[in-house]
């Protein structure tokens, strides 16, 4: 998997836009009325506060507490960073409440305590515990992170999870249950060796103890050498726990004949040598974080039969804590569970382990631009499976129901998993397919507006990100000076600027361009001003030769005026079927609209090469279209002359026989209500519409503000459909973030 180079002036615009930080609250409530205001506040909340004070229980049924999880850090051990302190831990917090959202549709609220007290942390927590479903430790430096979580766990009746302890220790339990199963071999036979006794490698030992493995057969080495019975410097209870009676003293005398190594430690820790004296077919779970214990590469060189994982996203099997946490506390809220407990980490450890060894969807394929299959570098699967969110939570949950630790116990599990299938947003798949493709495509893509700093980032961002090389029209000083400013001055050498000035092609544009103006009233004056001066016109003409494989405009003219320059070079107006078509996101929905570019008024074949052209759109986006034809009216009633041609678009498509569902004329409600489409038997879609054809332009603009700017609702489009070429068309209030999206789409060929 390509490695994505990250600066430091994007980490920061990324914090920074649309808003500061990374979560905000949203009402899940109507809060409009005064009636509303007084069911949410007072006197209408006495009444389920007086239910709760009385029954503890139904806190669980009355308010968010089930789906709640604080992720609490004092900013001790940040990431690789060291005490950065508690405000300085915040952007990671916040980060750690995003994926508990992105992943498993756990809400998460991130708290920074201002104290490095074990005692102080422990009572704060304690006291916040009526609040959350559970607790989410992190960043707490070792030893105090054993203390903390302990009494914690001790104390509390909700789960408590360090994750950079037993996050860590699933994901790599997982990793070896597979490893041991390519290499022949038993748990309780192998010789287990951890180099790194701090919070992760303490779990991680402890866990695969729990699983089977034998105390006498691992051996923990910290940075002074063999965690042997009766040594005494450096050593801590929880060090002590795992001493062993040995004659070894140092890692290299460890390696010697070991199965597997665990490395939760520094960079360079293990050579070539130790690694060549370990027993046939080693596992080395080399975990260190950037830089692992040692590469796989290294590690190959000396040992092919060795099965490698690390913490690195561009080696294979990663060992990534994403994959475990979200659906570990999944499980646990939905059980209403008092703790999170071995046999729970083991279920979810064993369950990924079951699911590494299934085939691939093909969408997480290209999400990494290859095949993947259980093997020596596949033995974890990767976080952007589908199938974590409804495969791992339920066995959890049945562990944690085993085990006495649930309150509330799932009655139906097939049910259960039904309802996590259908829980995740499906937007995140969309885009996430979207992006696969394009780095696999690695489209040439020109930004054809090189002056504005949204589309220079945005190019800046598309190269970065591996999506392909990013071809901007402009001046090269004009452009160096921008990114300058935007504070991206590293990215000059990166990029291609493009200007017709010093363009070997222009004769050959102008020629071609002519061509196709001479009897539209234009002279060869006008074409040279056209193809020399007008960025969208030259761009347009790079991409009509072949020079790029895709075209961004329009962030700084109006679409229509933009349009009318592209015309000048493809055929991509109404008369040729173009057509533009938008995508609305919003709480987990995705509705195309069309046409909001191309059509001022469409008759009914329009409409009808409308739906076709947006049914092209939606598949291309991984969904099974179902168009419907919205109008004012309802299968014919109110009767209006304005709404026959809504009614008729129908019956075009059945004449050409499309194979996608459509439906019309009907209300916005009727097509996106399956409620409101009962009351209608004989209507032909199977479930709500996610493609809006609408009357004309200026009401699928309306639509789409609307829906932007009342519903907050995220505006991909107009996607430019029906044209050969891929080009398409942003807005001018578009973000750096907007553009991006727009070329991603091109290098797709979305359209």
């Amino acid at each position: 998997m390509t490695k994505q180079k990250i600066t430091s002036s994007e980490a920061l615009a990324f914090h920074l836009e649309p808003t500061p930080g990374k979560w905000e609250v949203t009402a899940t409530v109507p809060m409009t009325t005064q009636r509303d205001l007084s069911l949410a506040y007072s006197p209408g909340v006495a009444v389920p506060c007086e239910a709760i004070a009385e029954n503890p229980e139904l806190a669980y049924d009355y308010t968010n507490k089930g789906n709640l999880v604080a992720v609490i850090s004092n900013g001790t051990a940040v990431l690789g960073l060291g005490n950065l302190g508690a405000l300085g831990s915040k952007p990671v917090m916040e980060g750690k409440s995003v994926l508990f959202k992105r992943f498993a549709d756990v809400n998460s609220i991130d708290i920074e305590l201002d104290t490095e007290d074990p005692d102080e942390f422990i009572k704060a927590v304690k006291l916040m515990g009526p609040t959350f479903g559970g607790i989410n430790l992190e960043d707490i430096k070792a030893p105090e992170c054993f203390i903390i979580e302990q009494k914690l766990k001790e104390e509390m009746d909700i789960p408590v999870f360090h994750d950079d302890q037993h996050g860590t220790a699933v994901i790599c339990a997982a990793g070896l249950i597979n490893a041991l199963h390519l290499s022949g071999k038993k748990i309780e036979d192998v010789k287990i060796v951890l180099n790194g006794a701090g919070a992760a490698g303490i779990a991680c030992i402890e866990l695969l103890k729990a699983m089977g493995a034998r105390h006498e057969n691992c051996i923990v080495c910290d940075t002074k050498g063999v965690i042997y019975q009766g040594r005494t410097e450096g050593m801590n209870q929880w060090k002590s726990a795992h001493a062993i009676k040995t004659d070894l003293r140092t890692l290299e005398e460890a390696m010697e004949g070991a199965d597997v190594f665990l490395g939760v430690s520094v960079k360079g820790a293990v050579t070539q040598e130790m690694v060549q004296a370990m027993a046939e077919d080693p596992v080395i779970f080399a975990m260190a974080n950037p830089d692992p214990e040692i590469t796989p590469e290294e590690a190959h060189a000396v040992r092919p039969d060795a099965i490698v994982a690390t913490g690195r996203s561009d080696y294979p099997n990663q060992v990534n804590n994403v994959l475990g946490f979200p659906y570990l506390f999944r499980g646990a809220l939905d059980i209403h569970a008092r703790a999170i407990n071995d046999e729970m980490k083991i279920a979810c450890a064993e369950a990924l382990a079951e699911l590494a060894r299934e085939d691939v969807p093909d969408e997480v394929a290209m999400a990494y631009g290859k095949s993947l299959s259980f093997g020596r570098d596949y033995i974890i699967p990767t976080p952007f499976d589908p199938r974590l969110i409804h495969m791992i939570p339920p066995r959890v949950a049945k562990a944690g129901m085993d085990t006495g630790a649930a309150r509330r116990p799932i009655i139906d599990m097939e049910g259960y998993e039904l309802s996590l299938k259908s829980r995740m947003d499906p937007t995140a798949n969309v885009m996430r397919g979207i992006h696969a493709r394009a780095r696999k495509a690695q489209a040439r893509m020109i930004f054809a507006e090189g002056d504005d700093p949204r589309v220079l980032r945005a190019a800046v961002q598309y190269q970065r990100a591996g999506f392909g090389k990013a071809l901007v029209v402009g001046r090269d000083a004009d452009v160096k000076a921008k990114l300058e400013a935007a504070g991206m001055g590293d990215a000059v050498r990166e990029l291609e600027v493009v200007n017709a000035a010093n363009s070997r092609h222009l004769s050959q544009y102008k020629d071609f361009l002519y061509k196709r103006l001479q009897r539209k009233g234009f002279d060869r004056h006008d074409v040279h001003r056209m193809a020399s001066r007008d960025r969208h016109v030259f761009s347009s003409l790079m991409l009509a030769h072949g020079h790029a494989d895709g075209l961004i405009t329009g962030a700084t003219r109006k679409s229509a005026y933009v349009m009318e320059l592209i015309n000048h070079v493809f055929d991509a107006d109404a008369a040729h079927g173009a057509v533009g078509v938008t995508a609305l996101l919003h709480k987990g929905r995705i509705v195309l609209i069309a046409d909001t570019l191309v059509h001022e008024w469409p008759d009914e074949q329009d409409l009808a090469t409308i739906a076709e052209r947006s049914a092209d759109v939606a598949r291309h986006m991984g969904l099974e279209p179902r168009v419907a034809f919205v109008s004012f009216s309802t299968f014919g009633y109110p009767d209006s002359e304005r709404a026959n041609k809504m009614h008729i678009a129908p019956q075009v498509l059945e004449q050409r026989g499309v194979d996608f569902e459509f439906e019309g004329e009907m209300t916005v409600d009727v097509a996106l209500n399956t409620t409101a489409q009962e009351a209608y038997p004989f209507q032909r879609l199977s479930g709500p519409a996610n493609v809006l054809v609408v009357p004309a332009r200026h009401s699928a603009s309306i639509s789409v503000k609307l829906m932007q700017e009342m519903a907050g609702a995220t505006v991909i489009g107009p996607i430019l459909a029906g044209i050969d070429n891929s080009i398409q068309i942003c807005s001018t209030n578009a973000t750096a973030n907007d553009i991006l999206n727009m070329a991603v789409l091109a290098s797709c060929k979305v359209g």
